[in-house]
């Protein structure tokens, strides 16, 4: 898979307006919405909901650091952000059958649900902003950047 691959420049804008989403996101983990993101955590994971809520703010905030200035590796933090949407949708599907209220928009179950739909949406903006799509279908060529 390439390592490094040239985008676009609409990618490159939809990729900083993520990275700027994550890294708000990462930042209000560990400060001004903790606790809605402490009443996200599934009640049958086994850990410390404020440990997981920190520590997904840190790899918030690394995820959206990688994607915006870690050039040669962006591929790869591409599929790494795209692995998080993943792995923390089953905290939005216990959200909305939990009908836990959030951030003062997701206080509905049309909201929480319609939340549900746009995590697809946040993978796959993930993947192609960071030019993960393109480097898997090429993946027999590497390119590293002077």
């Amino acid at each position: 898979m390439k390592r490094y691959i040239e985008t676009s420049t609409t990618q490159k804008v939809f990729r900083w307006l993520l990275a700027a989403a994550m890294l708000y996101a990462g930042i209000s983990h560990l400060s001004i919405n903790r606790a809605h993101f402490q009443a996200q955590v599934p009640n049958w994971l086994p850990m410390d909901k404020d440990l997981v809520v920190i520590l997904s703010g840190l790899v918030e905030i690394g995820l959206a650091l990688a994607l915006g200035f870690w050039k040669k590796q962006r591929v790869y933090a591409g599929w790494a952000l795209g692995i998080f949407f993943i792995l923390i949708f089953p905290g939005n599907v216990s959200q909305y059958i939990n009908g836990i209220d959030a951030f003062g928009v997701l206080n509905s179950d049309t909201a929480r649900l319609t939340r549900l739909f746009f995590q697809p949406v946040l993978v796959a903006w993930a993947l192609w902003s960071a030019g993960s799509w393109t480097a898997w279908k090429t993946r027999n060529e590497l390119v590293v950047p002077q």
